[in-house]
């Protein structure tokens, strides 16, 4: 039987580069108190001898585990799925592992989370779900980034969503549509994707369009949603008969449910509706007629989540952090995607 390989210690490092122990162990512990001359021996040292870092150890010396925490409020909307996909592949280029629990609308439990994860040491946590508000996400006294929530006191990173709302009205609009609808949630206005409500109000009003919400609790399972959506059709369908019908959906998910009952109603897409969604998660290219949608670059909002993310942990890194002095909010510009749901 073959030995086991000889496992590399500081120790053996030390002597390979003709530095102390303690030397070693401030490069893994607190690197920039090194000249970047001798952190380049110490990591040209750790290739040449094959060292294989023992993580666990690390956490128990400095504390810092190099996890983040992700919070989200489902699994069943497309987007969010899809913006855990996006977070979890930017491991490659950041090196953060990710713990993640989908929050379940109670404060509570959701707060439960929350401990489990600092429990965990993690880094930073990022925050898609609604529950707990920024200013007591705040007081965790972590790096914290949200994304398309309530951010007032933490870093955001939200697609602007009049804008997106614009683009998803002029496109019915340029469908010759007679009246326009809007179906989404009741959302608070310090919720970003209430400018989605806004930016379609303001647009129908510009070009005196005939319009009306729907703005109801559309239940947070496939069949709760679909009930919902179906008595909103019926309603159209009654209150609309003969009229070419401009319908923007504030999701992708539900815009697919909508377009399920289209198909069992008419036995194809009907001419008369003309639907686009809100996301471009997969469910958009993949459901049974292509839906037109406002695509929020998904991938692009998860790359910066955690670029501003890894830049606040890092600071806290350095042997003289600058605390964050104002807190930064960006937008991500949407891109309007055309598919079979349209016309143009």
């Amino acid at each position: 039987m073959a030995s086991e390989k000889k496992k590399v210690t500081f120790n053996d490092i030390a002597k390979y580069t003709n530095f102390s122990k303690t030397t070693i162990s401030r490069y893994f512990n607190n690197p920039d108190s090194l000249t970047l001359k001798n952190q380049e021996i110490i990591a040209k040292a750790l290739v040449d001898l094959n060292y294989q870092e023992n993580k666990l150890a690390k956490v128990l010396a400095n504390g810092k585990s190099e996890f983040v925490g992700i919070l989200l409020p489902n699994l069943y909307l497309h987007y969010y799925s899809e913006m855990l996909n996006q977070l979890l592949a930017t491991y490659e280029k950041f090196g953060y592992k990710f713990i993640v629990f989908a929050g379940t609308g109670a404060e509570e439990t959701e707060r439960k989370y929350l401990q489990e994860l600092l429990s965990y040491k993690i880094e930073g946590l990022v925050v898609l779900s609604h529950t707990i508000s920024s200013k007591e996400l705040s007081s965790y006294n972590i790096p914290v980034v949200t994304i398309e929530r309530e951010d007032k006191y933490v870093n955001s990173i939200n697609t602007d969503n009049y804008m997106g709302a614009v683009q998803a009205t002029s496109l019915l609009i340029k469908n010759n549509c007679d009246i326009l609808i809007h179906i989404n949630s009741h959302v608070k206005q310090e919720i970003p994707a209430y400018n989605r409500i806004k930016g379609f109000t303001d647009i129908c009003k510009e070009h005196n369009m005939k319009y009306r919400l729907f703005l109801e609790d559309l239940g947070n399972t496939y069949d709760e949603t679909q009930n919902h959506i179906k008595k909103i059709f019926d309603t159209i369908q009654k209150s609309y008969p003969g009229t070419r019908k401009g319908i923007f959906v504030a999701n992708d998910t539900h815009a697919n449910i909508l377009i399920n009952i289209l198909m069992r109603e008419y036995g194809k897409f009907p001419d008369e509706y003309k639907v686009v969604g809100f996301d471009n998660s997969p469910i958009a290219s993949e459901a049974i007629i292509p839906i037109s949608t406002v695509g929020q670059q998904i991938d692009k909002i998860a790359y910066e989540a955690m670029s501003l993310l890894v830049s606040q942990m890092n600071e806290l890194k350095k042997r003289n952090p600058q605390p964050q002095t104002e807190i930064i909010h960006k937008k991500v510009t949407p891109v309007l995607i055309r598919r079979e749901t349209t016309s143009i």
